[in-house]
Parts: structure tokens; sequence; C-alpha cells
């Protein structure tokens, strides 16, 4: 019995994350550690790369024998791949968010933060390059640094999350690999504490994040990624949305060990007839037609705290949906103020209200909110405890429903400290006609108020 943890490896450029999965690690995938070749001239990891760590069943996941897997998904530092980022946090269960002990946060870090609140519900702090600090007072350094850290993440829902100090490549890169690393045994305690049974649901649609592809002489094409519903077994057709192709499986491995069956939350590498791999770098695969392309959607939306701004109608995002990301249009509305306290409930939208067109996402600074206040006399602002909007995409997009949405201004210069997500939201109504302002939007009954001033000439 093997149970498998997917962990993310998530944290500012040249934090160290690469070598701190290498000495974690217990077997490399194809797409370990900066295998790429770009990825070794510039020194830099550009791609998610998975290797795992196999270790005994820690006592709080059940009795009986079996082995624990970590899944490590070591996502890149650097802010220009932070699609690649949000692509990987959402195959994750545990998030390892690794700071240079020297510099403590900086601006990607506290991005990872930021998506690691969005996607996952576990993390663990790791305090890496201990071995830079002078002996002396490295425990010293040590613990001023982790007291800083749990004061930035006391107002999140990370508080009181384990830290952990490691040196994962003593002396640097340039060090003979006999070094051994600091604290990675302690680490790795820590993580088995921390692990915990994801539930995975085997039914449904099967879905996969497709994040390498390569073909092997003579048996086919390989794509590797980590299954995000449903399940798959050996001879089970499948669809490759994006070629608009269907294909078998004949055969199928996770980490060079054949395997018949694989479901949600598993790393698998499966092989089916040949096509050219070049034509899916990444992408989803899927049960046929189970995926739709849609051209607009209705999303609900939360702003992210960090986001400094106002988030404008008409305003341009990238918007990240599954794993692709694309350019998009909102239009922000919520419910008539009458209802603005009402329950709302989850993961459902109701055609059947109407709702209000707000200029701008209603928040406690936001301009709209002032105006509600000079008509309020008590000054106390109400807002609605939730909001939607409305997603025009600039080119249409592949996605499962109910799917993790974020928006982000990704072309803000990535020198200014400043956070690039703008909003996160559930996918919930995604529109497929292309001509959907004529068919689709009639039935969204989105008003604007009115105000109109005249003179009485006589009475």
């Amino acid at each position: 019995r093997v149970l498998n943890v997917n962990v993310g490896v998530l944290g500012h450029i040249d934090s160290g994350k690469t070598a701190l999965a290498r000495a974690l690690s217990t077997t490399g995938s194809t797409a370990a550690f900066d295998r790429a070749p770009q990825s070794r001239a510039r020194g830099i990891t550009l791609d998610l790369g998975f290797s795992c760590l196999r270790t005994a069943l820690p006592p709080q996941l059940g009795p009986g024998p079996g082995e624990l897997q970590f899944t490590l998904v070591d996502c890149p530092g650097h802010a220009s791949l932070i699609r690649t980022i949000i692509g990987g946090a959402q195959i994750i269960d545990l998030m390892m968010l690794v700071i240079d002990v020297t510099k403590g946060m900086q601006t990607q870090s506290a991005e990872c933060l930021v998506i690691g609140q969005i996607a996952c519900q576990k993390m663990v702090v790791v305090l890496n390059k201990i071995d830079l600090l002078p002996e002396g007072k490295r425990q010293s350094a040590i613990e001023k640094m982790t007291k800083k850290m749990q004061k930035t993440l006391e107002n999140t829902k990370f508080c009181g999350c384990p830290i952990v100090a490691v040196a994962a490549k003593p002396g640097g890169p340039e060090a003979p690999e006999s070094e051994t690393p600091l604290g990675v045994s302690e680490l790795i305690e820590v993580l088995k504490s921390q692990a915990y049974l994801p539930s995975r649901d085997p039914s449904g649609h099967f879905l996969m994040a497709v994040d390498h592809c390569f073909s092997i002489k003579g048996q086919g094409t390989v794509m590797t990624g980590t299954i995000l519903s449903g399940s798959v077994s050996l001879g089970d057709n499948v669809e490759i949305p994006a070629l608009k192709v269907t294909k078998k499986v004949k055969s199928m491995q996770m980490f060079h060990t054949p395997v018949t069956y694989a479901m949600q939350g598993d790393r698998v590498g499966i092989c089916v007839t040949q096509f050219d791999p070049k034509l899916l770098e990444r992408g989803l695969v899927c049960t046929p037609e189970s995926l739709h392309t849609i051209h607009a959607a209705i999303i609900s939306v939360k702003k992210i705290q960090y986001f400094r701004g106002a988030l404008q109608t008409k305003a341009k995002f990238h918007i990240t949906v599954g794993h692709e990301t694309v350019m998009g249009r909102v239009m922000f509305f919520s419910p008539a103020p009458a209802d603005f306290s009402d329950e709302i409930q989850e993961n459902v939208f109701d055609f059947e209200k109407d709702y209000l067109y707000q200029e701008e996402y209603l928040s406690k600074d936001s301009n709209s909110s002032e105006e509600n206040k000079e008509n309020d006399q008590t000054g106390e602002i109400q807002l609605p405890k939730q909001q939607w909007a409305l997603l025009e995409f600039e080119k249409p997009v592949t996605c499962p429903k109910l799917c993790l949405v974020i928006g982000s201004k990704l072309d803000t210069d990535i020198h200014t400290n400043t956070c690039r997500l703008a909003f996160h939201g559930v996918l919930l109504q995604g529109v497929e006609d292309k001509n959907y302002s004529e068919t689709f939007l009639p039935k969204l009954k989105v008003y604007k108020l009115k105000h109109k001033e005249g003179q009485v000439e006589r009475v």
C-alpha cells in the first residue's frame, strides 16, 4: 500500500529549492532537478520538477504495513514563471515554502505564500542555507528569523506552522557531492508529522494535468503528469482536447514502477499510441468528451488582500484557469443591496435573481463603498457576502467545471515590491457558445442604478 502525498517546493529564486528537492529525494523522475538543457545553461529552474521520497507510513495514517510516498513538485522561483507555479500549486496537498535564511521573505516568497493560501491546506517553512551563517551566531540568527516568519504568518491560515532550518547543499552549488546536508532528516520527520490522508475520489471523469511529453521508439508517446480527478486503467480511451484526438492507454508507470491503475492525486506516466510529443508540451488529458472549451464564464470573486489598487470593471487581467493563462476582461457585479447579507450557496449561481452592476469590486477601500457610506447614515460600510464577475476571454480555454481561477497583473514590473496576484475564485458557469453576447448574456440579469436630475418649469 503506497499512500501518495504531493508536496510543493515553492519560494523565491535562488533560495535553494532544487537542491532541497535533490537532498530529500530517493527517486527522480524524467523531469527532476533541472533536467532540461536550458535550465542547466541558465542555472535556474524553468519548469516543474518531480521526484519522490519514500518512507515508512507514520502511525497517524493508520495501522498496517505500507509506504508513504512524498511526490516533490519543485516549482520555479523566477517571477516570470508564475503561471507554471500556479499550475503546480493546484496539484499539491502540502507546501514547503523555502526561505533563504540570510535574506528572509522576498517578493516571490510572498507571492508563493498567497498562492499557497488559495490552493493549499498545510505548510512547512524551510529556512535554507544555514551553512552561510557563522557558527557562533548561527543559532541566534535562526531563532531571530523563525520569530520573524511566525510574525509574518500570524494573519494567514498557516499561523503556527512548523519552521525547520536546513542546509540542503552546504558550500553552495560548486561544493563536492560528498558534503552531507544539514537538518534534512529532521525535515523529513516534520513532513511525516504533517502528512494527512488527502481526500481522493476515484469516481467521476478522469482528468490529468500533463507537464511533460516524450516519445519512446517502438512503444508510443508518454505523457507524464498528475491526476486531478477520477481514475484511469490500462486499455482506457483518453482524449487530448488540445489536439482533438482520442488515444488508448498502452502502459503506465509511477516512478519507474509499472502499474495497471492510477487515481486522483497520483503522479503517473501514461504511454499511448504514437503522436508528435512537440504538439503537447503541457495541457490536459481526460475522459473523452468530458471537458468543455469556453469563451466566457461567471466566477465567484475574492480580492487578494495584498493586491494594491482597485479591481475595475472592463479592466484586463491575466486569467489562469486550470493550467492555461489567457488575457480576459472582467465585469464585476454583486447581489441587489437588499440581499447583501443573504447567505450565499457555495459553488452555485442563480440566474433567477437580479444583480447590481459594479464599476469595481467592492471592498473597504473602494470608491463605490465611499458612496454607500454617504447614503448610509450609520457610517458602517455595507459589503455583500459574495461578489461575482463575468470573464470574457480573448481566446477560448479548455477547463473542468468548478476549477480554480486566479486573476493577476503579470505585466507589472517584477522589480517593484508588489503582489501581482489580484483575485481568485471558482468557475461556476462556463459559456461554450461563441455568440454568447446574443444567446447567453440576456439570461444574466444585471442592472445599473441610474440617476437623472431636471427642473420643473411650471406647476
